[in-house]
């Protein structure tokens, strides 16, 4: 684990999972992945494609070696920015059924990555997309095209779930 990141505690990523439930053959991405404990428990739970995006030096160098030391050949890691990856992903038609985001917190990086994902389209309309922030860190019940439909608080820590609206 590279030093100073905050990793998802046991129990945050416990309730993910459980809520998140069948995994089995989804397409999963880990915007700021850090340590990768999120997309590699993804893979675990049998998501059948996971990528990462990490643009930290110390992070990408762990997430290198854990892909490798596990084989994990169903993980791609893409050395961007959150920004730049998303935008990398829409013109090159990538789609994912969940997006996990863990930004660092007090940057207000959260809500503008949600914007972002909004706009481009990466997710499909069954998808959605979770962020996990930190619980003074208020994100709106409505960004372009994603709403909120769950919010779950453990400590300081509050995972908000968002999917695309249906548009009828």
């Amino acid at each position: 684990m590279p030093k100073g990141i905050r990793p998802t505690q046991d129990k945050v990523r416990k309730a993910l999972f459980d809520i998140l439930g069948d995994l089995e053959g989804v397409s999963f991405l880990e915007l700021f992945a850090g340590s990768g404990a999120v997309g590699f428990e993804a893979i675990s739970r049998g998501a059948a494609e996971v990528t990462l995006v990490e643009y930290n030096r110390d992070c990408l160098l762990a997430l290198k070696k854990n892909i490798s030391s596990l084989k994990l050949e169903s993980c791609t890691l893409y050395p961007l920015e959150a920004e730049k990856a998303i935008k990398r992903f829409h013109e090159e038609n990538e789609i994912f059924d969940i997006v996990f985001l863990d930004p660092p917190y007090y940057l207000g990086m959260s809500k503008k990555v949600l914007q972002m994902l909004g706009v481009y389209v990466i997710v499909p309309p069954t998808g959605f997309v979770v962020v996990q922030h930190f619980k003074k860190d208020e994100l709106p019940a409505k960004l372009g095209v994603l709403s909120l439909f769950r919010k779950s608080k453990y400590g300081d820590t509050v995972l908000s779930f968002y999917r695309k609206e249906t548009v009828v």
